[in-house]
């Protein structure tokens, strides 16, 4: 995950310089275009995710089979309704009502239909992606995320070689990488895993409880996409390419960051579902506490150089400084670490099979972000403060989560998570910025300041998360995780 992160910011250097700010905006907001579209992907994607986890941890074999075939049934017939509605519905979208400049608007075109393909093809890989994650791969997983950003440098160099339009030449080349890592998933699957045997089931208990799910998930899809995307698209309206590619730019440095967190809870998540399934409510808390701490510290440990010394570090990634582009990056990893602490607490609930009132109560939150972001610049704020407002929001939906869990899995102790968890990373988060805010303030901005903010942040934080943030069965935890990857011990 740490060759990603460079890799992935080296990317973005090369993709904006050779696409310009106007395109590389363009990209952006014509593939959030597609990804509003696309949202059953993710609907369904974890219903996969979650009915295979949990036939794992029952050991029932013959319906871990059924739960695969069906889940690709059912993407099937999702792919052929997301075809109709993407060329009906989001190609009037982005002709109409986006604010894209008119000798543009052929590529930008060409870049929406590649990316439709793009998402049908991922689409029909999240089955096996499933199934390599609930079997606990990394290994695997690890390797394919290392192939796929690697194939992205290597678009991002040949558009410097391209005759054509680079921004039609990079939506192409895209999608090639779509294609190879699709093909890569299934054979792997194929060859290890006897359930991924594709063949027709007409198991209407299962496929209506999974499409059950999947309904209420796509709430929740449609509630995260309007959070993000449809923010992007607002910001489009009211401004001007320009933003999108500043919030673009934004975005693609706290993915990289949370690349460490997120992948960390990619491998944590199929033993919380496990030890629902297994009934050792027991561990399944502890671990949601651990991983809840533990995602937050991975993001902080890059975060609060980032936030920090933003100027100076995405003068040096980028060879420029967009306008915006500082404090839409500060924000969004802010947003981000507050998001981290909340992820083991969803899988908790979807671990239940239980999600209408928890995908409506977070749904709506989450849609809130719109009209209250509109309202804000409607009365002629800055693009800025669509920010603020996400994330107010997020907070206060850490909080709704944890009400939540405590009413499907009574024995939760609420009280504790917010003490230990919530206030714990609090002071860490503290601890660690301290000082580096301090001389940020107090020296000049020079490459050797940054460095020095960048060393000192680390080692704050290893000494906060190591004595104010872990206790002492956590500090075994981690050194024995430490030793066995790492020591090899």
């Amino acid at each position: 995950m740490l060759v990603i992160m460079v890799v992935s910011l080296f990317t973005s250097r090369i993709v904006l310089n050779a696409l310009g700010v106007v395109d590389y905006g363009i990209y952006n907001v014509v593939g959030g275009v597609v990804s509003m579209v696309g949202l059953l992907k993710g609907a369904m994607a974890s219903a996969t995710t979650r009915y295979i986890n949990f036939e794992l941890g029952r050991g029932d074999d013959e319906k871990l089979r059924k739960t695969f075939c069906v889940s690709v049934m059912i993407y099937a017939v999702i792919c052929g309704v997301f075809l109709f509605i993407a060329e009906t519905v989001g190609l009037w979208f982005v002709n109409a009502k986006l604010t894209i400049p008119a000798e543009r608007m052929a590529a930008a075109n060409w870049v929406y239909q590649f990316t439709v393909v793009s998402i049908i093809v991922e689409m029909m890989a999240q089955p096996y992606n499933s199934v390599i994650i609930a079997h606990e791969k990394m290994s695997f997983y690890s390797y394919v995320s290392i192939l796929e950003v690697a194939l992205k440098l290597l678009i991002a160099y040949a558009l410097y070689l391209s005759l054509g339009d680079n921004l039609v030449v990079y939506g192409l080349l895209m999608l090639g990488s779509s294609v190879v890592v699709r093909i890569i998933y299934g054979a792997y699957c194929k060859r290890h895993y006897a359930e991924c045997k594709f063949k027709l089931y007409r198991d209407k208990a299962l496929f209506k409880e999974m499409l059950s799910y999947s309904w209420w998930n796509l709430f929740g899809s449609v509630s995260a996409l309007v959070k993000g995307q449809g923010i992007n698209i607002l910001l489009n309206v009211f401004f001007n390419p320009v933003v999108n590619a500043a919030r673009g730019i934004a975005t693609q440095v706290n993915s990289a960051i949370s690349q460490l967190s997120s992948n960390f809870f990619t491998a944590v998540r199929p033993q919380i579902t496990k030890y629902y399934a297994q009934e050792d409510l027991t561990n399944m808390f502890k671990l949601v506490f651990r991983s809840s701490k533990l995602s937050f510290y991975l993001n902080l440990l890059l975060g609060v150089p980032l936030i920090v010394e933003a100027p100076q570090i995405i003068q040096l990634w980028l060879g420029q400084l967009p306008e915006h582009v500082v404090v839409f990056t500060r924000l969004i990893i802010i947003i981000s670490l507050v998001d981290a602490m909340a992820h083991p607490l969803m899988t908790s609930i979807h671990s239940t099979g239980r999600v209408a009132l928890y995908q409506s109560v977070v749904g709506i939150l989450n849609i809130l972000n719109l009209p209250v972001s509109y309202v804000f610049l409607r009365l002629g704020h800055e693009p800025v403060s669509v920010f603020y407002v996400s994330l107010v929001i997020t907070t206060i939906s850490l909080f709704v989560r944890l009400m939540i869990v405590k009413k499907y899995i009574p024995t939760f102790p609420v009280v504790k998570y917010i003490i230990e968890v919530f206030g714990g990373c609090l002071l860490v988060g503290a601890a660690s910025a301290a000082l580096p805010v301090l001389i940020h303030i107090k020296f000049p901005s020079t490459i050797s300041v940054m460095l020095t903010v960048v060393a000192l942040s680390f080692v704050a934080e290893i000494l906060a998360v190591y004595f104010i943030g872990l206790k002492r069965d956590e500090k075994e935890f981690v050194g024995q995780l430490i030793n066995k990857k790492i020591f090899r011990r």
